[in-house]
């Protein structure tokens, strides 16, 4: 009995991502030349290429067929580690069309929105493909990904940078250029999602659309610059009754200097980027429990007592008869009189004055 002969292996057959890229490196890979002062540098091997430096240069040849983890050194004497780049990495250097979700923030997203292998995730606001690689690392082969972009070069340049990263499309990911509502009313079965992610300046007009496609329990998690987007989206959500009670909160990454015993935190440290809001959705029909905390006073001001609200305090009768008692003797001296006596002025005079409104906080 005969076996029949292996068939090559097609572009297909092969894993995605790092694991493609075990072993030596190969022609048309990114690589990653880090210099003695840490600065970063990505190429990509063709054999007839040169990197060149003010202090020489490195072939292209010279590192294919080698393996990563090693150092390689130009004709002028310069060291270079050679390593290939992480995703981290890869997302700095990318081509961009649109700002990129930095990866501290993409970390966030996949760990408390809970993007696990398998799942059914709906992107909102593709950008340059940042966070879309992140989403296509967690859910694998069988989960699935839609991402809708409004922009079609957007989408576009992320595709040509996710299939740079995993080495041919994704098969779990598809991307459609359109409104999301719309696309979601015609692709996606309603209650069929278990996560969604936007990415967009005004992710609140589509809490309708994303309640519909969520299956109940399901996550939405949210991606905005400003504190204005943030309170919008959460009060809308609160006032949908779809979805349980928002958190919100924000990353900050700080690098420590390390040198011997110079241990201390860097100068320099990625602030803020933006504000991240995950909520739950709750079963079709049912609304979510009460707010049992009680609100800071001046949270929700009442048009006509906003001046309570806001703390203001009346002016006194007091104040008033001392600044209308400067005002006058201001006015005596422009003039050249004499200035007023200072006991208090007549009360006939008081009656007839008209209030006078300091607009500095009272005192008294």
């Amino acid at each position: 009995m005969t076996s029949e002969p292996e068939q090559p292996a097609t572009a297909t057959d092969l894993p995605l991502g790092p694991a493609r890229r075990r072993g030596p490196l190969t022609v048309g890979e990114r690589v990653q030349l880090t210099d003695p002062k840490g600065r970063m540098h990505t190429i990509t091997l063709d054999p007839e290429a040169t990197f060149g430096t003010h202090r020489g240069y490195l072939r292209h040849a010279d590192l294919i067929g080698g393996h990563e983890g090693v150092v390689a050194t130009t004709t002028g004497g310069t060291d270079f580690l050679v390593l290939r780049p992480l995703l981290a990495d890869h997302v700095l250097s990318m081509p961009r069309g649109a700002a990129v979700v930095y990866p501290k923030d993409a970390a966030q997203i996949v760990a408390m929105a809970d993007i696990f292998p398998g799942a059914r995730v709906v992107e909102a606001g593709v950008g340059s493909g940042a966070l879309s690689m992140s989403l296509l690392q967690a859910i694998g082969p069988e989960g699935s990904l839609l991402s809708v972009e409004r922009r079609a070069d957007f989408a576009e340049i992320a595709e040509a940078n996710a299939r740079a990263w995993f080495g041919d499309d994704h098969p779990a990911w598809r991307v459609v250029v359109g409104d999301l509502a719309d696309v979601m009313a015609e692709q996606v079965a309603p209650g069929s999602v278990d996560r969604v992610v936007l990415d967009m300046l005004a992710p609140w007009e589509n809490l309708e659309a994303a309640a519909e496609a969520l299956a109940p329990g399901g996550v939405l998690i949210a991606y905005v610059a400003t504190t204005t987007q943030m309170s919008r989206f959460v009060e809308d959500a609160k006032e949908s009754e779809l979805f349980t009670e928002p958190r919100a909160w924000e990353t900050m990454l700080r690098g420590w200097h390390l040198e011997g015993l110079a241990v201390r935190p860097d100068h320099r440290m990625v602030g803020h980027t933006g504000f991240l809001v995950t909520t739950r959705r709750m079963a079709p029909g049912i609304t979510p429990p009460l707010r049992r905390r009680r609100p800071a006073k001046g949270a929700y001001p009442v048009e006509e007592d906003w001046a309570e609200d806001l703390g203001e305090l009346p002016v006194s009768a007091k104040k008033l008869r001392r600044v209308r008692r400067d005002l006058v003797r201001a006015e005596d001296l422009r003039s050249g009189g004499a200035p007023a006596a200072d006991d208090a002025p007549a009360a006939e005079d008081e009656a007839q004055a008209p209030a006078v409104v300091d607009d500095a906080p009272a005192t008294d």
